[in-house]
């Protein structure tokens, strides 16, 4: 004897959810795509007019006449994010004196322990680096050192073009930082204005 109520199949996400719940929706199997529904003529026409092959070049044809994803680097360069992270940098006052006091917060911000810093006294009794190191093979370009600095003394430039041959021109002293930040001041300059109202 057949029973009068309707069995309805669940999903396996359903069988959980009380009774109530479990009945709002019916697990229905997918529809699939029945070739052998397609008639002859159909097959035919495809095969000797070449249609997917047509709509194939339709999109080669759309995207020949967009503009090119590419440029031609390194003599056309695309748009940096004054917040990109690159070459490190030393800065200084416009009055040429070391922006770096010396508070070694960069030093023990630094996760991957790439800075090395070594400071004295002056005479005047303000501090100043007598070494100021990166290990750029170390370094994971977090910018941390940058954030903590209270001075905005080091910085990490938009500079992306820095490789080199061996491993020690990778050991980044003071005077490598510094005349990096000479080199780089009017595009850090820039960056840190770009940057300041979201700051």
């Amino acid at each position: 004897m057949a029973s009068s109520r309707q069995v309805t199949r669940l999903c396996p996400a359903q069988r959980h959810l009380p009774a109530p719940l479990n009945r709002a929706s019916v697990c229905l199997p997918p529809k699939r795509w029945d070739q052998s529904s397609e008639s002859a003529l159909d097959k035919a026409t495809k095969y000797f007019l070449l249609s997917e092959m047509m709509r194939g070049m339709y999109v080669v044809l759309e995207q020949y006449f967009r503009p090119p994803y590419t440029i031609f680097y390194p003599f056309e360069k695309g748009p940096i994010s004054p917040r990109f992270r690159g070459e490190h940098a030393l800065r200084r006052y416009p009055t040429g004196e070391e922006r770096c006091i010396a508070c070694k917060l960069c030093e023990a911000i630094c996760p991957a322990q790439a800075i090395t810093i070594e400071a004295e006294e002056r005479e005047d009794g303000s501090r100043r680096t007598t070494r100021y190191d990166i290990d750029m093979t170390k370094c994971i370009y977090c910018g941390y050192c940058q954030e903590s600095c209270p001075v905005d003394a080091i910085v990490e430039t938009s500079n992306a073009e820095y490789a080199t041959e061996t491993r020690e021109e990778l050991l980044y002293n003071k005077e490598k930082l510094l005349s990096n930040g000479d080199k780089w001041e009017p595009e850090i300059a820039a960056a840190a204005r770009a940057d300041a109202p979201y700051r």
